[in-house]
């Protein structure tokens, strides 16, 4: 089979497309006119949106879509102590962090209180891109290394620099000399007993390779539920022995927390807090403003001392107190809606679910995940275990005309990826399930 480049999985195609209403109509061709090709539709049938709120969008016909994807607006579409946040530092001041304003270092003190006590800096910037940038820019600086290890299908950002360490990007995106890819860690097609000590040689090799090329390690960089590979989640603790090894070679251990960060995993703000582990930079972005653009990188000082030693870094925006009120406001929030206990307590509920479908529907191989970051493994067989990307591409677009809203992951898309909103609720997941329980029954699965 020919592997799809994943960014495409579950776009719009408009030479393909199914006839649309003349609004509809109207609006892709004034997109495509004015915004060019690049920038991509979710699904067959594109969705045109107006408002949002909490866990639902609404289109111009006033018809509610429950979402299950959406990270970004973390707290919930427009959450109401969110923008009341932003629109009163709006009406107050918006500068950058060359001037002193106390909204920044509120929101930076209390943003470290969540981190293990040794990451104790962060430097803010617009967007996760820029934070993955500027992450491996640290690690160059200290380490005096260019070689980066990145998994199969990983994604990091759009940055030049970054683009080139995202291997899901795909062919048209080369990568860098400098960039090792290695083997997602797929515990359910490798063992439970066996990802672990498989991740950490596949590591071990990608740096003995660097070494032979003449390039020096300077960090090991993925997220800590492999998102883009698949969403692997288990067995807790496994990542430790990679980690070590790139420690061991002189490079450092970078935790993209951009989509398993800020209480989506459940029972703790950070992803990579359930394999007690401790990076040395953690590069964060969206969901940190519920939408407004904020990004940072948090790191142990020591290293944050060295760089700004060596070189000139500024982000003019990066920081700037709009988007830190929203900042603290989401904080706010996670704290006092108890979301992080609720993405535990619903995403168990929601897996349990799934779990029962599986037991009704061959070709769901595998449920995992952690709170509310789950994916859905579809197969077309349980012995070969081999990927139904065909299976996750039709159920995307089903779900969405029962107005659901999902997409899929991992290298062929064949692993429905679900990651609501935080207040996310078990009715809400009882709606999800009972109409991914009539997608099955559509599809004769």
């Amino acid at each position: 089979m020919t592997q799809k480049q994943p960014l495409m999985v579950n776009s719009f195609d408009p030479e393909r497309a199914a006839p649309e209403s003349p609004a509809i109509a109207a609006l892709l061709a004034r997109r495509a006119r004015v915004l060019g090709p690049s920038y991509r539709l979710f699904y067959e049938r594109p969705v045109h949106v107006v408002r949002a709120q909490g866990v639902r969008l609404y289109d111009d016909a006033g018809e509610s879509y429950l979402d299950v994807y959406n990270n970004v607006p973390s707290v919930g579409h427009c959450h109401p102590r969110v923008v009341e946040a932003v629109a009163r530092q709006a009406a107050t001041l918006n500068t950058h962090t060359r001037y002193l304003y106390d909204v920044v270092l509120d929101y930076a003190e209390r943003l470290i209180a969540t981190f293990p006590l040794v990451l104790g800096n962060v430097m803010f910037t617009c967007t996760g891109s820029e934070s993955s940038d500027l992450a491996l820019r640290i690690a160059h600086s200290h380490t005096k290394g260019t070689g980066i290890i990145v998994t199969a299908n990983g994604y990091h950002g759009l940055t030049a620099a970054v683009a080139e360490a995202s291997p899901s990007l795909g062919e048209g995106v080369p990568l860098g000399s400098h960039v090792r890819v290695v083997a997602a860690p797929d515990a359910y097609r490798l063992g439970a007993d066996r990802v672990g000590d498989r991740f950490a040689a596949d590591v071990k090799a990608a740096i003995d390779d660097m070494r032979r090329h003449g390039i020096k390690p300077a960090a090991l960089l993925f997220d800590s539920i492999f998102s883009s590979d698949g969403i692997l989640s288990h067995p807790p603790g496994f990542i430790s022995g990679a980690v070590e090894i790139i420690r061991a070679a002189g490079g450092l251990y970078i935790a993209d927390e951009v989509q398993p960060g800020f209480g989506r995993t459940g029972g703790g703000m950070w992803g990579f807090s359930r394999h007690n582990v401790i990076p040395d930079l953690v590069v964060l972005g969206k969901p940190m403003g519920n939408g407004l653009p904020i990004g940072g990188v948090v790191a142990q000082p020591h290293l944050l001392a060295e760089f700004a030693n060596s070189a000139r870094y500024f982000n003019t925006f990066g920081g700037n107190p709009v988007c830190c009120a929203a900042g603290l406001a989401v904080l706010d929030v996670l704290r006092d809606e108890h979301l992080l206990e609720n993405a535990l307590r619903v995403g168990d509920y929601m897996q349990q679910g799934l779990k029962d479908l599986q037991r009704r529907h061959a070709c769901i191989g595998e449920v995992r995940g952690a709170g509310l970051f789950i994916g859905v493994d579809l197969i077309k067989d349980r012995v070969t275990r081999e990927p139904n990307p065909e299976m996750g591409l039709a159920l995307v677009n089903r779900l969405r005309d029962k107005h659901v809203l999902i997409s899929a992951s991992g290298p062929d898309g064949h692993v429905l990826k679900i990651r609501p909103p935080l207040p996310f609720s078990r009715s809400d997941a009882d709606e999800f399930l009972s109409k991914l329980q009539e997608c099955f029954q559509e599809i004769a699965c």
